[in-house]
């Protein structure tokens, strides 16, 4: 019955005024005709609809989007297979830690007469890679939900979130109002702990810090590059916490790329005290615990999830920012430290990440493509990359000096995320330089957004590495001793492709000729795709053959 004092309210109007109160100012989408009510909601609204050309492309976006403002990104999709295809991105956010809400439609769940056709249990498919996955059942509860998923979504560990709204409940009248937002505080850590974290540190010969995914929050830049100047502990860093320090540092080690003995590792496995500020097992580890080996110091938002190889024996958890700060002021700054041997590891690192920069071969080098990358892209500017062996290049190779300026997904891992990550980066920050960075075949899973790109008239670059082949599974199938068979394809005419859709192709003819093109796309703006044949001979030389050879430096 309706409260007489409470006007009745459409239920996808009443969605749509709570995901106004949230701040939500564009919906990413490919809806269907169950999202209908809630697409003429938005008609009248102040959000703006952007329309992508697959669902994938909506939810990569929106996670991304997440992933940039700390705010949940939104998209939506329609029932059975819309719904299915925001699987992949719904996991790369669970895994990532990216707030992400997703909007699926639904049939009639009072009265069907189309019995069961497209319907599948979307709710309790996508409940394993959700923080909550919840079908709304009444108008009324969508200001709780909503509130509910937004908390949720943006609360450390950020994660993906699922709405279902079937049609016959967004057009029904409520009398619900909306519940706004408000601040939200972390707890600090007690001082028993920071006093156990700070003896640690104080007793440690060769501590090293390690930087990870869950660092790279705006309001942790500040306090973590006070706390290792004053220190004057080395660190290092995983592929997903690239940039939270400025890499330029003459304590930065470098970027644990690789599972284990790269040249990172030399250092990693002198160190006597790891302080591990954001990582999580979800990352690739970047060190392997034993029982009676090295002390580990987890700092993070929450407790460490205890894993085979992670198991820390303080944890600093609470806000971070906040944390840190308690931490320095318990250490100090004079420690008795001996770095004599990171010194040597750091050395040999920029020795070898100096190499082939200015290669001339042609096809292209990963250690030429990667370095006329940096010389383009400024401070703050930002690469998106996809996943293949190239990842692995950029992650040893291009420093990051500024937090989330490098895009890259080293925990689901997942291919065709390249593209939209760039356009959600480029849309957020008009203002900066945007670069995506795919392999032939990630590029081909997603590339019809192209096309959304020019309609939303975004500046970007999308650098193609064209080797005809599933490359990383290539190298992998060489290296475990099989011959090479299987992987490789043919590609379309990368230029007349973008061509096709509006941008401008390039097509590159010598190694000299990178750059200059870089630099021309992005004075001419628009989008532009450069088609790059590169040569990845070097990933036996430089990545199994020079590290087997190293004995650890000394």
């Amino acid at each position: 019955m309706t409260n007489p004092a409470t006007p009745t309210i459409k239920a996808s109007d009443l969605f749509v005024k709570a995901l106004e109160a949230e701040g939500v100012t564009e919906i990413f989408a490919v809806p269907g005709e169950e999202n209908l009510d809630l697409v003429e909601s938005l008609r009248t609204s102040t959000i703006k609809l952007i329309l992508t050309r697959h669902e994938q492309g909506a939810a990569f976006m929106a996670a991304t989007y997440g992933r940039l403002t700390g705010k949940p990104g939104v998209c939506m999709a329609t029932l059975g297979p819309g719904a299915t295809n925001f699987a992949t991105p719904a996991a790369y956010a669970h895994l990532g830690g990216f707030p992400l809400i997703m909007i699926t439609g639904q049939k009639p769940i009072k009265t069907s007469k189309q019995g069961q056709f497209q319907i599948i249990d979307v709710v309790n498919l996508f409940d394993p890679i959700c923080k909550m996955s919840r079908q709304i059942v009444h108008g009324n509860t969508i200001p709780a939900l909503v509130r509910e998923a937004f908390r949720l979504a943006s609360e450390e560990r950020p994660g993906a979130v699922l709405l279902e709204l079937p049609e016959d409940i967004a057009e029904e009248p409520c009398d619900a109002v909306v519940i706004p937002p408000h601040p939200r505080y972390y707890a600090q850590a007690c001082d028993t702990v920071i006093g156990a974290a700070a003896n640690l540190i104080r007793a440690a010969k060769m501590p090293l810090v390690l930087l990870g995914a869950g660092a790279n929050r705006k309001d942790v830049r500040s306090a973590l590059s006070d706390f290792i100047d004053t220190t004057g502990i080395p660190f290092f860093c995983t592929q997903m916490g690239k940039g939270v320090v400025d890499e330029r540092s003459a304590l930065f080690l470098g970027t644990a790329a690789l599972s284990d003995n790269d040249y990172l590792h030399c250092a990693i496995d002198r160190s006597d005290l790891i302080i591990n500020f954001g990582h999580d097992v979800i990352e690739k580890p970047p060190f392997f615990m034993e029982v009676g080996g090295k002390q580990v110091i987890h700092v993070n938002y929450k407790s460490a999830k205890v894993d085979e190889v992670y198991f820390p024996q303080v944890e600093v958890v609470g806000d971070m920012a906040a944390s840190i700060a308690q931490l320095q002021d318990a250490v100090g700054g004079d420690l008795n430290l001996d770095t004599r041997y990171f010194e040597t590891v750091r050395a040999e690192v920029e020795h070898h990440l100096g190499e082939g920069v200015d290669d001339p071969r042609f096809p292209v080098t990963p250690q030429r493509f990667v370095a006329d990358t940096r010389r383009a892209m400024g401070d703050t500017d930002i690469i998106a990359l996809d996943n293949g062996i190239y990842k692995i290049w950029y992650a040893r190779n291009y420093k990051a000096y500024e937090p989330n300026t490098v895009l890259l997904d080293n925990a689901l891992a997942t291919m065709g995320a390249g593209l939209p990550s760039a356009m959600a980066a480029a849309f957020v920050h008009p203002e900066r330089r945007v670069m995506a960075i795919c392999g032939d075949g990630g590029f081909m899973m997603n590339s019809q957004e192209l096309e959304t790109a020019i309609r939303m008239k975004l500046n970007l670059v999308v650098l193609v590495l064209n080797d005809s082949s599933y490359g990383m599974i290539r190298w992998k199938q060489s290296a475990a001793g099989f011959d090479d068979w299987g992987l490789e394809f043919e590609n379309p005419d990368f230029v007349k492709y973008a061509e096709s859709y509006g941008a401008t192709g390039h097509r590159i003819m010598a190694a000299d000729d990178l750059l200059t093109t870089f630099e021309a796309a992005f004075a001419a703006g628009g989008v532009h795709l450069i088609d790059l044949p590169v040569d990845y001979s070097e990933n036996q030389k430089a990545l199994i053959d020079e590290l087997a050879a190293k004995a650890c430096l000394l």
